[in-house]
């Protein structure tokens, strides 16, 4: 097993570090897909404070 499909979700400093290791590694990487969860429209969000 040395080709790997990477699925990279969420933001972070170590999405693009974790595909260089494993390039480092001698693996052969095919394809890289982003799987973030995106809101369509979200959660309501609470209403303001009124003092």
């Amino acid at each position: 097993m040395k080709n790997l499909d990477v699925m990279i979700k969420g933001p972070g400093p170590g999405r693009e570090s974790a595909v260089r290791s494993f390039n480092n590694l001698g693996f052969k990487i095919g394809n890289i897909v982003d799987v973030t969860p995106i809101p369509h429209n979200g959660c309501r969000p609470p209403k303001k404070r009124r003092v």
